[in-house]
């Protein structure tokens, strides 16, 4: 049976979707079939950490939900390195007429939820990544609905705190399995494990990963997958612990 897992964030700029990259990556690499869904389709970008560019996509989720294709003719596979699983990624429409196109006429939502089951089946997943949409709207409540797990992605904020108070108290009311909240772009003046105690304190949910800023994800600008090209990094190993929950 196939994990749902929803990755989510309050705010735009939290990393969410390079997490969710680079999750898929960790859990590929332990032997899986792991499928990645963009539904921030306002705002698609998890294809660019892929190194898909844009004329290379044809098929895509917004085709899927405007009754094109089926949603398994839109995942496309991607080659890692040293990976003995397989991963499979559901891009958005990075083209400006097909967002302005949803940002006018919107979709149909149960859709989607239907769609994200058909690909479970059709390709046999072992785990399911849905990158969201920051913030709470009928298409996050739905997905963090199906949900086995959410994955909120915060920083040391007082802004990112208070969103994710927002998004806890509505996941406990959804009755969402397992909730977890994970601490990105940490400064190395902070420590860690306090900050880690804190949050969990506060929000009565696991922080069963703690990242800290790196310099080398700011030069890597989203232009590849950072567990592959720093498998050593700390950075790395806080993520391979919780593809480890996942996986």
């Amino acid at each position: 049976m196939t994990q749902i897992v929803s990755i989510h964030s309050y705010r735009g700029g939290t990393g969410k979707s390079n997490t969710c990259a680079n999750l898929a990556a960790l859990i590929g690499r332990r032997g899986l079939r792991v499928g990645i869904v963009d539904t921030d389709i306002n705002s698609p970008g998890i294809h660019v950490i892929f190194g898909m560019d844009d004329s290379s996509i044809d098929k895509t989720l917004n085709d899927y939900l405007w009754g094109n294709c089926r949603i398994e003719e839109a995942a496309y596979p991607i080659d890692l390195p040293n990976t003995e699983g397989s991963v499979f990624l559901i891009p958005s429409s990075p083209k400006t007429s097909e967002i302005t196109r949803v940002l006018r006429e919107g979709y149909e939502v149960g859709m989607l939820i239907d769609g994200l089951r058909e690909l479970n089946e059709a390709l046999d997943l072992d785990v399911l990544l849905i990158d969201t949409h920051p913030g709470l709207n009928d298409e996050t409540l739905l997905s963090i609905t199906i949900s086995d797990v959410l994955i909120i992605v915060l920083r040391p904020d007082q802004q990112d705190y208070q969103g994710t108070g927002v998004t806890v108290e509505v996941a406990r009311k959804l009755d969402v399995p397992e909730l977890y909240l994970l601490l990105n772009k940490v400064p190395a003046a902070f420590d860690a494990e306090d900050v880690r105690q804190t949050v969990q304190d506060t929000y009565g949910a696991q922080v069963p990963a703690v990242l800290p800023h790196a310099d080398e994800m700011m030069v890597l600008s989203s232009a590849g997958i950072f567990v592959v090209e720093f498998p050593n990094h700390p950075l790395t190993r806080e993520l391979e612990g919780l593809a480890a929950l996942l996986g």
